[in-house]
């Protein structure tokens, strides 16, 4: 029987949320387990880790990533990893004026992206089982300034979501934006918001709680 993949968010934050540790995910298969991202209070659990990698080498948590992946022997860095049957590829993302990106999991189980921060929608994402996917805006994008990029708005996101037939759309980078369309009872038309400490599973009949 084909080990599922345990998809644990760590947290779904943007930068500096008011209400959300930093979006991180650790996934599990077997006895392999890699982290994305995360920060101060989205640390992944104790115990063994194959890899802790990151969507940007150069993002404002970087100097606490590194220290804290240092605690367990790693440097957190871009990088494809291949772990038993977990395969995990890097992929470019347009997001801002350095190199940044994402990741595409793959096990026998199903296929998952991790792809918490983008400007336009990543077509190397397309029919994933599951999508972890930018939240920072909610109905219109976030453009950097100087013109070098931004985030993509949920309305987006998820249009074109559904149009890569991506299965499940799960939103892990959430901002100020979209914390105040929460708070008014609004949700996505396509995909739904992350929750910090939940498990996803494939193969998907085993969803988590």
């Amino acid at each position: 029987m084909a080990p599922s993949l345990r998809l644990t968010l760590l947290g779904v934050g943007a930068m500096a949320s008011p209400r959300f540790a930093p979006a991180g995910l650790l996934v599990a298969s077997g006895r392999h387990r890699v982290a994305f991202d995360g920060g101060p209070g989205a640390e992944p659990p104790e115990g063994r880790l194959d890899a802790w990698l990151v969507t940007d080498e150069h993002a404002e948590l970087r100097s606490a990533l590194r220290r804290m992946a240092a605690e367990r022997g790693l440097l957190p860095c871009m990088t494809d990893v291949d772990a038993g049957g977990l395969r995990v590829r890097v992929l470019p993302v347009a997001h801002t004026s350095h190199p940044t990106c994402g990741y595409r999991i793959e096990g026998e189980a199903g296929v998952v992206v991790w792809a918490p921060e983008f400007w336009t929608f990543p077509l190397w994402a397309a029919q994933a089982d599951l999508m972890f996917a930018e939240a920072s805006g909610w109905d219109r994008p976030i453009r950097f300034r100087g013109g070098v990029g931004g985030h993509a708005p949920v309305r987006d996101v998820g249009a074109e979501a559904a149009r890569n037939r991506i299965g499940r759309l799960v939103y892990a980078h959430i901002g100020r934006p979209c914390l105040r369309a929460m708070d008014a009872g609004l949700t996505p038309e396509y995909g739904e918001w992350g929750r910090e400490g939940r498990t996803y599973v494939l193969p998907s009949h085993h969803r988590g709680c």
